[in-house]
């Protein structure tokens, strides 16, 4: 892979924030990360030249950009971000030389593996020391009714090798929880079988891999069955077209800026083209329900993926009961969420988590010691928690373990804003991987830090 990427400034290992008065202005957040590393492995998986505007390039998608680099796939950048891709076809992928060494992607780790389920070599994935901590069962066993064969560490963690089949057999798999990254490390696999596999899910998850597969030509049919449940299919043996694709802004992302501007009285922050995919839009409708002031304008639809500008007006919020089956829209953004809790009127509930327990922290346990830590009442339960909010601003003062955890780390700093004597994280250069830069965006909106 030949690209010239420039980093943003190094963030300081340790970061305080500093009480804010108001947030104001205009922001973009980075692209989105789910788009992002599903339009590198796809890209791959055509024979000519793709070109994808609005990349994340943290490191999370850098370390899928550097993998597939390694299946033989040709990547450059642009001076101005735009990223041409010259894959190798389904199936056409090389055996890499070494370790793919995937970071703290686990994203790109999972889907990766379904693509590698149709090469008969053997891959060797590894990650950081959160990523190694990560259980893969749930990708490895439909993958190994498929043919796929496994070697891993105890607890089926990385490192592990996968030898894949060639032809992969096709699958029907009802998937035991809600997993995107299941339901599409299964897909990417069966478009390497002979036939057609199906995934069928009880609750919705993020839909970007079918709507990406659609937007390389792939023929993908969806349809919803009498208990509600969706069946995802797709055929085999398909050619994929190369594509052009604008990756709209995180709205995992954006949800730090919105929740900050949300909770103070007083500040208007808009956060231009961020994705509102009905399946990643549970924290607005959350943030809602709790009385925020949240416009979404100008909407529109790029590369099958609607978009719009957050509007965001801080107001009193009130604590609410967060319904369990919303999880699946806003699973990484409980975090955040939890702190909007702190500040709002009353008890705000959210159960139905279990899965933020092998995130890449127990997010649970994170964010429960972390309010405490800072003077808010939290019940954390076996699957969820219970915040018991300030009704304004939280005491604050204390320091925060990231746990290696970008979405923690983030969370947190926000809770430093609008607390009264700010927050500190022991260590924010887990935030690269998902969101570079976010400090100095930040501060463009008003806020204070200081190493």
């Amino acid at each position: 892979m030949t690209q010239t990427h420039v980093a943003s400034e190094s963030m300081p290992r340790a970061l305080r924030a500093i009480p804010a008065a108001q947030l104001r202005g205009r922001m973009s957040v980075p692209g989105d990360k789910s788009i992002s590393h599903r339009a590198l492995i796809l890209g791959g998986l055509t024979v000519g030249e793709t070109l994808v505007a609005g990349l994340l390039e943290g490191e999370d998608v850098l370390a899928t950009a550097v993998a597939m680099s390694a299946y033989g796939a040709d990547l450059q950048r642009d001076d101005d971000g735009l990223w041409h891709i010259h894959g190798c076809g389904v199936g056409g992928l090389g055996e890499p030389d070494g370790m793919l060494d995937m970071g703290n992607a686990g994203t790109g780790a999972r889907l990766l593996m379904g693509v590698a389920a149709g090469h008969a070599f053997t891959s060797f994935f590894t990650g950081d020391a959160s990523l190694c901590s990560r259980p893969m069962g749930r990708v490895m066993r439909p993958l190994e009714e498929m043919g796929t064969r496994f070697l891993a560490r105890s607890g089926n963690r990385l490192p592990l090798a996968v030898t894949g089949a060639s032809p992969v057999l096709p699958l029907v798999y009802r998937l035991p929880v809600p997993s995107a990254q299941v339901k599409s490390a299964v897909l990417l696999a069966g478009l390497h079988a002979p036939g057609v596999t199906t995934v069928i899910e009880a609750e919705g998850t993020r839909d970007h891999t079918e709507r990406m597969l659609r937007g390389f030509g792939a023929e993908v049919s969806v349809e919803t069955d009498e208990a509600g449940a969706r069946h995802i299919s797709v055929p085999g043996h398909q050619e994929l077209r190369p594509a052009r694709i604008r990756v709209p802004g995180d709205p995992s992302s954006a949800a730090f800026p919105v929740v900050a501007a949300a909770c103070i009285p007083g500040s208007s922050v808009v956060v231009e083209g961020v994705g509102i995919n009905p399946m990643r839009t549970g924290l607005f409708d959350s943030l809602r329900d709790m009385g925020a002031v949240l416009r979404f304008t100008n909407e529109r639809d790029e590369g099958g993926e609607p978009v719009a500008d957050l509007e965001i007006e801080g107001a009193e919020l009130k604590g609410v009961e967060i319904p369990p089956e919303r999880a699946p829209t806003m699973i990484d953004e409980y975090p955040v969420l939890a702190v909007a809790a702190a500040c709002a009127e009353g008890e705000t509930a959210m159960r139905g988590l279990a899965e933020l327990r092998v995130k890449e922290s127990d997010r649970l346990a994170a964010v429960a010691t972390g309010l405490s830590d800072n003077g808010v009442a939290v019940e954390e339960l076996p699957d969820g928690l219970i915040v018991t909010g300030q009704a304004g601003r939280p005491q604050g003062g204390g320091t925060v373990a990231a746990r290696l955890d970008h979405r923690i780390a983030m969370a947190f700093l926000v809770l430093g804003l609008l607390s009264r004597d700010g927050v500190t994280i022991d260590d924010v250069s887990p935030i690269e991987t998902s969101f570079p830069g976010f400090a100095d965006l930040m501060t463009g909106l008003g806020a204070e830090f200081e190493a």
